[in-house]
């Protein structure tokens, strides 16, 4: 059967918009991508300003984990540090064993408190190793010592405590000032120059999913994030002049950070192909340090500029600004569904004016129909002189076959951009919505949003007028809704109330336009009577 170009590229267009969603999903879910990363060839160590060295590769000495049978009682604790915020323990290698934050909304399922430092790994924050494989050894062999054994931190205050290493040849010092929400400062000093590495640890492990992205993310002196995802580092990685190098999962982060200095950083890879951070240094290193929630505010506190801890995937460019003015709603309205439902609402007022002339087109289209069919069955044998009438049809009723696809496509982006933000920000986790809905973040208990979503997709359709001839096209249509419903099942409660109030004022326009076409049909049906 001849088809006219026109409604090839309706098809093609449908199929666009659908074939766009679905792949935008599974591409969000499965590959989100990272930026290559080259390995540069030697590394500049910043806090030694008289000279610059290259970066070692991690031996595999260094690489090698503690072997508790051959190295000292690692699960003792040396010291205790506590503020009204969390609790941490170091070890008797010098790193924190545990940290945990008190606030119950950081709490799991159980109502049990949460341990940020990774059980599933032998990595813990602020663990050296040496290039030199025998001082290496002897450091896992010899406990560190504290000047205090437990630090209680004000509200206003901060506090330090010296953690010490005493080696045959080499004294090792860790420095660690503690701050009351988390954030700390670590300075190592050496004896004598000893090339080393030290780690913010592995990720947390507390949150982790198949929809978002956990791994190491390094800022570098560029203002370039590069993210390395789990399970798939395949080479060790150097990135000079780094600001922010990260460890992270869903919602939480162990992480160094310095802007006045930067640091040079190694992604290295354990046996799993998981990302694991180390910093390079050979006399002293000196850098910020943070271990908690990836929530803004506090990031904001530390530094306005560690924002970019956290991470949106592949829509971060259109994510970040829609959560700020999310946030932004949210202090002023002060619950995050009703934030949702206003965000809708004001972008819905944005794209108003190509919205109102999209649905406009397509009552045009219903009223063209009749031509259009004649117009096909009158050139069915000559698809060129067809598109030529077409053309001319909609050019003279300012008619656009087109026009219904775009509000759509752009739409797109900005469903994906509230998608990653309800996955990936803290300040969601637990956010109730009013009436059933207590966690905006997690699916909908009762699957009540999707099927409203389902059905006021179905009540849009069929208000707005069908253009589409094909009777394949027709029935793809029909079953949107059906397939929408169940595709948004598993997805947050926030996402679907976002796509059904959406749906809800496609839906109030359309009947309004279609209530003005109507009366200026009965009109001019009025005046050809007369």
């Amino acid at each position: 059967m001849n088809q006219s170009n026109n409604i090839l590229q309706q098809k093609r267009i449908l199929l666009a918009v659908v074939l766009s969603f679905v792949f935008f999903v599974v591409y969000d879910y499965f590959f989100i991508p990272k930026k290559p990363l080259g390995v540069e060839q030697n590394i500049t160590q910043n806090h030694n300003a008289t000279s610059s060295i290259e970066a070692p590769q991690i031996s595999s000495a260094t690489k090698q984990n503690l072997n508790p049978q051959q190295g000292v009682n690692s699960s003792k604790s040396i010291a205790k540090i506590e503020s009204e915020y969390f609790q941490a323990e170091l070890d008797s290698l010098g790193r924190i064993s545990s940290f945990y934050l008190k606030d119950e909304k950081y709490q799991n399922e159980k109502g049990e408190r949460i341990n940020l430092i990774s059980q599933t790994s032998d990595l813990r924050p602020l663990e050296l190793r040496f290039s030199e494989a025998q001082i290496n050894e002897e450091a896992y062999k010899t406990p560190y010592t504290a000047d205090n054994a437990s630090l209680f931190i004000d509200a206003n205050s901060s506090k330090t405590i010296k953690l010490t290493q005493n080696l045959s040849q080499l004294r090792v010092e860790k420095i660690l000032t503690f701050h009351p929400n988390g954030n700390y400062e670590v300075e190592v000093r050496l004896s004598k120059n000893t090339p080393f590495f030290i780690t913010p640890g592995s990720r947390p492990d507390v949150a982790v999913d198949a929809y978002t992205v956990h791994g190491a993310l390094v800022l570098d002196g560029k203002d370039t994030i590069h993210t390395f995802e789990d399970e798939d580092v395949k080479n060790d990685e150097k990135i000079e002049q780094a600001f922010i190098a990260s460890a992270f999962d869903r919602y939480y982060a162990s992480f160094f950070y310095n802007f006045d200095r930067p640091l040079n950083i190694i992604i290295s890879k354990d046996d799993k192909h998981n990302p694991q951070i180390f910093a390079f240094a050979h006399n002293n290193f000196k850098a910020g340090a943070y271990i908690g929630a990836k929530e803004h505010s506090l990031l904001r506190a530390i530094d306005e500029r560690l924002d970019d801890v956290v991470e949106f995937g592949w829509f971060t460019f259109i994510a970040k600004p829609m959560f700020a003015f999310l946030n932004f709603l949210h202090q002023y309205i002060g619950n995050w569904g009703w934030a949702i439902v206003v965000l809708t609402l004001i972008v819905r007022v944005i794209l108003f004016p190509l919205t109102y002339k999209s649905m406009i087109s397509m009552n045009k289209l219903k009223d063209l129909a009749p031509k259009m069919k004649e117009i096909r069955e009158r050139y069915k044998g000559d698809p060129q002189k067809m598109n030529v009438q077409m053309m001319e049809l909609y050019k003279k009723h300012g008619a656009n076959p087109m026009s219904g696809c775009l509000p759509i496509l752009l739409q797109i982006p900005i469903f994906f951009a509230i998608y990653r933000v309800l996955l990936n920000t803290i300040e969601l986790k637990a956010a109730p919505w009013d009436f059933w809905i207590h966690d905006l973040s997690v699916m909908d208990p009762y699957f009540i949003l999707p099927i409203l979503m389902g059905a006021t997709m179905f009540l849009q359709q069929l208000i707005t007028p069908m253009t589409i001839q094909d009777p394949i096209q027709a029935k793809i249509m029909k079953f949107l809704p059906v397939i929408f419903t169940f595709f948004f099942i598993t997805f947050p409660a926030g996402l679907t109330l976002y796509w059904f109030v959406n749906n809800l004022c496609s839906l109030a326009q359309q009947w309004v336009i279609n209530k003005i076409f109507a009366k200026e049909h009965h009109k001019k049906e009025g005046e050809k009577t007369k």
